[in-house]
């Protein structure tokens, strides 16, 4: 069975460094069998179509391509339509009424608990707040990722450790959502 996947690179085509254009990654994808390869932005968002394996082997084949081709090791998240539109519908915060740039999803290669971030006190960040999902974190951040302590704080090291995390605005969000979808 094909399944339709999205593929989030993190920190690519930043400040100059890790340039990964996406023609020549469109280009890699088709050479690994990938049907339909699309990329979205320059910031490391593919969708592509695949009837083998799953997100972990995905990514992993993926990160080693990419490592092999361009030189450099870059982390890599693979999910598929129904886990994007879930986490999308999920969102605690009213995405509908915020602009794109108020609202961020972290994703992450595997699940979190409340635990690893309750060293912060949320009243100290307000009105900025976070919450947990499947994988996910939710950041309504109303002036922006760019100014943003409690952004800053979810970006700790500790925090993340052994885990790949990527952030992505709510509008990437959604039309990662629409691209992966039946028949996009």
């Amino acid at each position: 069975m094909t399944t339709t996947y999205a593929v989030l690179l993190r920190g690519i085509n930043v400040g100059g460094s890790r340039k990964l254009p996406m023609a020549e990654l469109r280009t890699l994808m088709e050479g690994l069998g990938y049907d339909g390869a699309r990329t979205y932005l320059q910031s490391g968002q593919a969708v592509f179509s695949c009837d083998r394996g799953d997100e972990e082997s995905l990514a992993a084949e993926l990160t080693g391509a990419i490592e092999k081709r361009f030189g450099f090791s870059v982390d890599a998240i693979v999910r598929d339509h129904a886990y994007l539109t879930s986490v999308r519908e999920a969102c605690p915060f009213p995405a509908d009424r915020l602009e794109g740039r108020q609202l961020h999803l972290t994703y992450f290669s595997r699940p979190v608990d409340a635990e690893r971030f309750a060293e912060i006190d949320p009243a100290v960040y307000l009105p900025e707040e976070f919450r947990l999902g499947d994988r996910a974190l939710y950041l309504y951040a109303p002036d922006g990722l760019g100014r943003s302590k409690l952004a800053e704080h979810l970006a700790k090291p500790r925090l993340t450790k052994g885990l790949i995390a990527t952030t992505r605005n709510w509008n990437t969000v959604v039309k990662l959502a629409e691209m992966t979808a039946p028949g996009a």
